[in-house]
């Protein structure tokens, strides 16, 4: 039965949610430390956010460039499931792998954020294509709430299996696990379908030599075009900074858990805390943003996360991560949806696609820049702490020149 253009789009996010939640968050993290890496703590952290970091910045260099090619030919969605094979042929390919193998498991995972970045720079550009202005708060925040829906429901089913590996017939968590990486590549393929059938967009252009040409002129000239829109060339300076923390915990949450010395089990168990409280509050965050305004609604978002950095770096229970799980749901998915949404609304449409290069740009930069000093300054101190309080300060930063935007 035929759905409408608005939900097929929402529901990729139901698909590679699946990526960030279960691989990203939550079972590579865990398993790269104690399976496939098997040394010094603090050295698999680092190594963890160099690839974190190496894979964001390929995608920062090639974003405005893929996004002002998109928009000459037309061919955003011929790009997102480019990227987004790239993404869960890697994803695959960690099933396999055995005991040791680090170097594979961090090429592979590196290809798959960049196929699943990659994808999210055609991804984030298509919502000015399926909704209409008015409708960019709630249209941005279901797709959200469908990501926190569709990555919570398979970490579940999969966290049940690395708890209870015979009720699949598996004799260890190990394998479940390994498992689980077969199980998020086929759910972000089977999800994906509905965009690419009910998203309508005909290319007017072939991938040629001279397309490129033409999409580095215009690359070009939309930077050109975006400092003259200062509003948001604004925005995106302080959404670098502040989403840099909100991606920093994100993939180096699991990681921090277990270098305090939490046990595994309560680490996965609040990332599906984390989910299933996103699910409805990124709904309720894009009916507030509709309500007080996007800009404000994000203020009250990173309000949170500024006393979620200072409480991180002093917890000590598994108790305490948990209600920083719940803490994290509630705002999570609506600063990143309604970010987006404000970004929509300062931009023209009809370069949205090289305007949201330039946004997922930064969004990388940021990726690259947090991961690298969590790490290098857990490093540095030889405590975990150092490097989760560390990003406090992006959070202020961002902040600040958020409140120089001029918007709602």
């Amino acid at each position: 039965m035929p759905i409408s253009p608005r939900v097929a789009w929402a529901l990729y996010d139901f698909a590679n949610s699946a990526f960030a939640t279960t691989v990203m968050a939550g079972f590579f993290p865990l398993f790269f430390k104690q399976y496939w890496h098997q040394g010094d703590p603090s050295a698999s952290t680092f190594a963890l956010g160099v690839v974190n970091a190496a894979s964001s910045a390929l995608i920062m260099i090639l974003a405005p460039l893929l996004g002002a090619i998109a928009d000459q030919g037309r061919l955003h969605k011929a790009l997102l499931f480019g990227f987004s094979l790239l993404g869960i042929a890697a994803t695959f390919g960690l099933a396999p792998l055995g005991p040791g193998l680090a170097t594979a498991a961090l090429i592979l995972y590196g290809f798959g954020l960049i196929g699943f970045s990659g994808a999210n720079i055609f991804y984030d550009s298509l919502l000015v294509e399926v909704a209409k202005p008015q409708d960019y708060e709630r249209v941005s925040s279901l797709g959200f709430a469908l990501g926190y829906l569709g990555g919570g429901l398979l970490f579940a089913g999969n966290v049940g299996t690395v708890l209870n590996p015979a009720l699949l017939g598996l004799a260890s968590p190990e394998q479940a696990i390994r498992l689980s990486f077969a199980s998020v590549a086929t759910w972000w393929l089977v999800f994906s379908v509905p965009l690419c059938l009910y998203v309508p967009q005909k290319p007017t252009a072939k991938p040629s030599l001279s397309l490129v040409r033409q999409g580095w002129r215009q690359c070009v000239a939309t930077l050109s075009h975006l400092r003259a829109h200062r509003p948001a060339f604004l925005f995106l300076i302080a959404y670098w900074l502040y989403i840099d923390g909100v991606d920093t915990i994100v993939r180096m949450a699991v990681d921090y858990g277990l270098n305090l010395g939490l046990a595994w089990k309560d680490l996965i168990l609040a990332l599906l805390l984390v989910q299933f409280i996103g699910f409805p509050a990124a709904i309720l965050f894009g009916r507030l943003g509709e309500s007080i305004g996007a800009k404000r609604a994000i203020f009250l978002g990173l309000w949170v996360y500024i006393g979620v950095t200072v409480f991180a770096a002093g917890l000590s229970s598994a108790a305490e991560f948990y209600v920083l799980a719940g803490l994290i749901g509630l705002v999570q998915g609506g600063v990143q949806a309604l970010s987006r949404s404000l970004y929509a609304h300062l931009i023209p449409k009809a370069c949205a696609a090289e305007f949201f290069g330039f946004y997922n740009m930064l969004g990388k930069f940021a990726a690259v820049l947090g991961p690298f000093l969590v790490g290098a300054t857990g490093l540095l101190f030889q405590d975990p702490r150092a490097g989760i309080l560390s990003v406090l300060v992006l959070f202020i930063l961002g902040a600040g020149l958020l409140h120089q935007v001029p918007a709602r």
